[in-house]
C-alpha cells in the first residue's frame, strides 16, 4: 500500500513539483493545501499517513497548524519544509508537536525516506546546528537528567540523533531489539522527554551527546 501524505504550501509552483516528485517515489497526495487553515480544516476529513508542511503559509503558518492540529488531538506525524537552516522554527516545531524538519533544498529521496520514517515513528532532525540548539533551547536546571548516562546510553542516543530505528540500532550495537527499546524507554525517562526527538534536543543542550 502506498504512504498517502497531506501536502501544504503556499506556493503553486512548489506544491505542483512535489506532487510529482513524490508520486513518481510512490508517495499519494491525498490532501492538498495552500495554507495552514486550509491544511487543518482539509484534515478534519482526510485521513492521511503523514502531513507535509511548508513552515511559513498564509492564514496559519506551519507550526501554527500544527499546533492546531494536537490541541484537536491529532497525532498525524509532520514533517516542516523551510528554505533556510534556522534552528529556533526547527527547535519550535518540534516543541509543537512535529516529528521532522527538513530543507527544502533537500534530494528527494530524502523527502520520501523522511516521510516514511516518520510514519514508523522515528524523527527527522536534519539539519541540526548542535552550537545553535545549546544557545536558543536552554533547559531549566530542573530540567538536568534524573541520572548518569552509561557509554551504551549515549551510544544509543547518538544513534537516535541520526534517526535509527530500534531494528538498525540493535544491529549497529549488537543487542536485541527488545533490549534497545528497553534502552529507549529508560534514556526517555531519564530526560523526562515526551518522544524521541525530544530525547534528543535535550540530550543535545545538556551535552549528553
Amino acid at each position: 500500500m502506498s504512504t498517502r501524505i497531506a501536502l501544504a504550501d503556499d506556493q503553486a509552483l512548489v506544491r505542483e513539483g512535489l506532487k510529482l516528485v513524490l508520486r513518481g517515489l510512490g508517495i499519494e497526495i491525498a490532501l492538498e493545501a495552500g495554507d495552514g487553515r486550509a491544511l487543518v480544516d482539509g484534515l478534519a476529513n482526510t485521513r492521511v499517513d503523514v502531513i507535509v508542511s511548508d513552515v511559513r503559509m498564509p492564514q496559519l503558518t506551519g507550526i501554527e497548524a500544527l499546533r492546531e492540529l494536537r490541541a484537536r488531538g491529532d497525532s498525524t506525524p509532520m514533517i516542516l519544509l523551510t528554505t533556510f537552516d534556522d534552528s529556533q522554527v526547527m527547535l519550535e516545531a518540534v516543541e509543537a508537536g512535529a516529528q521532522g524538519f527538513l530543507l527544502k533544498d533537500a534530494a528527494p529521496e530524502d523527502l520520501r525516506d523522511g516521510i516514511l520514517n516518520v510514519q514508523r515513528g522515528q524523527s527527522l532532525l536534519q539539519p541540526v546546528a548542535t552550537d545553535a540548539v545549546r544557545a536558543r533551547y536552554a533547559y531549566r536546571v530542573t530540567s538536568a537528567p534524573s541520572g548518569n548516562f552509561s557509554e551504551r546510553e549515549v551510544a544509543i542516543l547518538r544513534l537516535l540523533a541520526g534517526g535509527y530505528s530500534n531494528k538498525e540500532i540493535a544491529r549497529s550495537v549488537f543487542l536485541a531489539e527488545g533490549t534497545v527499546k528497553n534502552y529507549v524507554t529508560d534514556i526517555l525517562l531519564k530526560l523526562d522527554a515526551r518522544d524521541r526527538t525530544q530525547a534528543v534536543l535535550k540530550a543535545i543542550t545538556l551535552r549528553v551527546i
